[in-house]
């Protein structure tokens, strides 16, 4: 395939895309980063609770 053939293909296919409005776009960044804030907050909870219980054996 040529690279011209490639980018033409490509350009039409985007025309197909059903792309989110700016307010889904800013909901789905809202909702991502508050996940990620708590699975942070999840996974960090845990190794303080293992590193203090692993203190306190050894």
């Amino acid at each position: 395939m040529k690279i011209g053939t490639y980018i033409k293909e490509t350009k039409n296919e985007m025309k197909h895309v059903s792309w989110p409005t700016r307010t889904q776009a800013l909901a789905f960044t809202v909702i991502t980063i508050i996940i990620a804030l708590l699975t942070a907050a999840y996974l960090g909870l845990f190794d303080y609770l293992f590193t203090e219980i692993i203190a306190n054996i050894i």
